[in-house]
């Protein structure tokens, strides 16, 4: 919300200078975000008139002016402006005088100067040249009642600031310059003296009959007929000037009218021209396949979720949001008929971002417009026309269709007291709610007092105790509250010793080569489809993006696009991983103080290698990372304690390079090679090897615990073994440590692999000869040779029953 002070200072103005102004709203909660003057600074520059103009005798560009700037005498000037001539007002900087300062940042002095031969004693600006104006195509020129000799600065009042404020979605009562001067008002005690408006008598019975269909649509809706305006006269420089400082680009006078109306008392309306109306207007939800062509050029498609105020044949506005291009005001519109409405905040929130843009109408009527003096507004803008732009008026026609209802909400003092943290006395919040313009009654239940405030129809904020307890400290002033230091006991949570923290595992996976990446939780639906099959994901009511519409079950769709960011900024090797919550739908969670009901909220760990598997070196050849070396990651991650690996199939990866990651027998994760379907939709020259992983599995760790050093000695036996190719490495060990051997086998290591090239004896040709040296170990006595042959014997055994190994001959 932009406005000048000037503005403001019409309506309330307190004996505050510029900044303690923006101190006093910033601390009440309406943070002004910037300061800015009209103007800049600059000295010497007058009204001035131009009386006569003759060309420069040695130059075609140049013209000769004899110039009226109020001092008794014609000053004579020199000036190239193409738009020079005699009777216009300009202004006119005269020697001495100082111009803002140029791109060197140094002030530009005006002086006695000659300009081909001939004497210049001044200049006429630009409203560039005094900085009013970012270009210009010659010289300002001045209304012809600008009075000569009179300070530019005092005549366009550019000693003025600009307030931006940066408001909050409550404080919709403030999206209007009266709104904010009822807040400066209550905060400083300063007389509040709004725009008062007499009823315009009606000069004719023209109507346009209004139906409402939908009262959850619209709450109230205002109407008059105007016949007889002029569109082209002018809109007064005063309004001008005060829409332009707002942010506000003039356009016509029926248009300026309506803008100037919604910024100083907050309502927007709209202008129809009646001429162009087939029939009466209907108040109503769109249908579906129905269409409409905005003011602003572009052709929107409607649905059932989108309100319209429509006539006999077609749609003719986007109700609350915008107006429609066949009905509206142009050079040769006669008869208009005006319309001021108040639409339910919920039937227009988010209407103007579904189609990409947003309205000054739609952003005031999505938090809440006052409704009560709907009709009064109108006969403000109704003022406003027939003073600028002629007519007659017909009567106005008020529909209250359903009218707002506001429950009354309690104050408990001893709340307040309890929340602010200081004691307020009873005095102190009546006179608050006073200053505010709350209505009230006071109560006495159980030995406590109870303010019950009835919000007034502009406060929409106004709900839960709350509420009143944050206008409450907000009108005494943040600054009067006490400083306290912290009573509360200062007691530190020691974390398990079997457990790191998420800093500690976040180190850990970047110690493996890999850089953090921290993207939105809010996805693509086709991330969802093609990552985690999840065909119903989790939808966003209100999606800051349209692309980013559903809450993430997994962390791999995120982790592809940032390779796919990376892979257009020309990156070769990516190692990225991102930790984060994901959302899973799960009946079986309730709602509690950190669980939501219906929804499984974990935490996960996610990787990506992507590239050459190592940096570009003399001494290693280059190759593709593959399966195997991410695994020994997602190892080296779990590690002291031993991962498995088991064939898995997952929509995200390639169906036979993919794998669950078990530990103690449950799965806490999967890695694998991205599926070539995916690889391509997305544009990949080569398949990415990603993981997954829970992160409660990763920060659990093993507690260090004593073991003595083995009194005996080990004994190692190597065994050569055939077996099919097929046979895995994890049924291998297994087969060896579920032995029956008594506990003698205590590691077994695989330290070789042999697959002839050619037909070998004792090796078919799905066969292949492994080498394995199993250790046994007895801590209370020496191995003998018996036991040792048995222990043996018995991993033979079941090298044979469970995986059809048998000794190399």
């Amino acid at each position: 919300m932009q406005f000048p002070e000037s503005w403001l200072r019409t309506f309330c103005n307190p004996d505050l200078n510029t900044q303690q102004l923006a101190d006093l709203l910033t601390m009440a909660g309406l943070e002004v975000e910037e300061l800015q003057p009209v103007a800049p600074a600059f000295t010497g520059v007058v009204v001035a008139q131009v009386m006569e103009v003759a060309k420069h005798p040695d130059a075609d560009r140049l013209n000769v002016c004899k110039v009226d700037a109020g001092t008794g005498e014609l000053l004579q000037i020199v000036c190239g402006a193409p738009n020079v001539r005699p009777g216009i007002k300009v202004p006119c900087a005269t020697v001495g005088a100082e111009l803002p300062p140029g791109a060197d940042g140094k002030a530009f002095v005006i002086k006695k100067g000659k300009l081909r031969g001939v004497e210049s004693f001044g200049m006429l600006c630009s409203a560039k040249e005094l900085g009013i104006a970012e270009e210009s195509n010659g010289l300002h020129i001045l209304a012809d009642e600008a009075p000569v000799g009179v300070s530019i600065r005092d005549h366009l009042r550019l000693d003025d600031t600009l307030f931006t404020l940066k408001l909050t979605p409550n404080l919709a009562h403030c999206l209007s310059v009266a709104g904010i001067a009822r807040e400066v008002s209550a905060l400083t005690g300063a007389p509040l003296t709004l725009p008062t408006t007499q009823p315009v008598q009606p000069a004719i019975d023209a109507t346009v009959p209004v139906q409402v269909a939908a009262p959850d649509l619209c709450g109230r809706f205002v109407g008059r007929v105007i016949r007889g305006v002029n569109p082209q006269a002018a809109t007064p420089d005063w309004m001008v000037e005060r829409l332009a400082r707002c942010g506000q680009r003039p356009v016509s006078p029926l248009v300026d009218i309506s803008n100037y109306v919604m910024f100083e008392l907050g309502q927007p309306s709209h202008v129809f021209d009646l001429d162009k109306i087939q029939g009466g207007l209907t108040v109503r939800w769109a249908k579906a396949g129905e269409t409409l062509k905005l003011l602003n050029g572009n052709t929107v498609s409607l649905d059932e979720q989108v309100g319209v105020i429509a006539d006999a044949q077609q749609v003719e506005s986007l109700a609350g949001v915008m107006g429609g291009d066949s009905t509206a005001v142009g050079d040769d519109t006669r008869n208009v008929y005006l319309e001021a409405a108040f639409w339910w905040p919920k039937a227009i929130a988010g209407r103007a971002r579904r189609y990409n843009f947003s309205t000054d109408a739609s952003h005031r009527f999505e938090r809440g417009v006052d409704p009560a003096p709907t009709a009064q507004h109108l006969e403000r803008i109704t003022q406003l026309i027939l003073e600028i732009c002629g007519g007659d008026a017909g009567p106005v026609t008020d529909q209250v269709v359903r009218p707002v209802e506001r429950p009354p909400v309690t104050l408990r003092l001893s709340r307040a007291q309890r929340v602010i943290g200081m004691p307020v006395s009873q005095q102190d919040c009546e006179g608050v709610f006073q200053r505010l313009g709350l209505s009230f009654q006071t109560q006495a239940t159980n030995g406590d007092v109870h303010l019950v405030v009835n919000p007034p129809s502009w406060r929409f904020d106004l709900q839960i105790e709350e509420d009143l307890i944050e206008e409450v400290v907000r009108v005494i002033g943040f600054d009067k509250l006490p400083r306290r230091a912290p009573k509360a006991p200062v007691v530190s949570e020691v974390r398990p010793e079997a457990q790191r923290g998420l800093y500690a595992v976040r180190r850990a996976v970047a110690a493996r080569g890999y850089q953090e990446a921290i993207t939105f939780s809010f996805v693509e639906a086709r991330w969802e489809a093609d990552f985690a099959g999840n065909t119903q994901p989790i939808q966003l009511l209100n999606p800051i993006a349209s692309q980013l519409s559903v809450m993430r079950s997994t962390l791999i769709g995120s982790l592809v696009e940032v390779l796919c960011t990376n892979l257009s900024r020309k990156a070769e090797r990516v190692r990225v991983f991102e930790l984060g919550r994901v959302f899973q739908r799960d009946a079986s969670v309730n709602d509690g103080a950190q669980t939501v009901a219906g929804l499984h909220q974990p935490v996960k760990l996610a990787g990506l290698a992507y590239g050459p598997a190592d940096a570009v070196q003399w001494g290693v050849a280059q190759r593709p990372v593959d399966f195997f070396d991410v695994k020994g990651d997602v190892e080296a991650l779990l590690a002291p304690r031993e991962a498995r690996f088991v064939p898995f199939e997952h929509p995200a990866f390639h169906p036979g390079r993919c794998a669950q990651v078990m530990l103690d027998g449950q799965p806490v994760g999967v890695i694998g090679e991205l599926h070539p379907k995916w690889r391509q939709a997305y544009d990949l020259p080569q398949a990415p090897v990603l993981f997954e992983l829970d992160v409660p599995a990763l920060a659990a760790r093993q507690v260090p615990r004593f073991s003595s050093v083995p009194k005996m000695q080990s004994v190692h036996r190597d065994l050569a073994l055939v077996v099919a190719d097929q046979t895995s490495f994890d049924a291998l060990m297994a087969a060896i440590h579920e032995a029956p051997t008594e506990g003698l086998v205590r590691d077994a290591r695989l330290f070789d692999i042999y697959k002839p090239k050619t037909p070998v004896a004792g090796i078919g040709d799905n066969e292949r000869s492994l080498a394995v040296r199993v250790s046994l170990r007895d801590d209370e006595q020496t191995l003998t040779d018996e036991r040792i042959d048995a222990a043996m014997k018995a991993v033979l055994n079941s090298l044979s029953e469970r995986v059809g190994a048998r000794v190399r001959a």
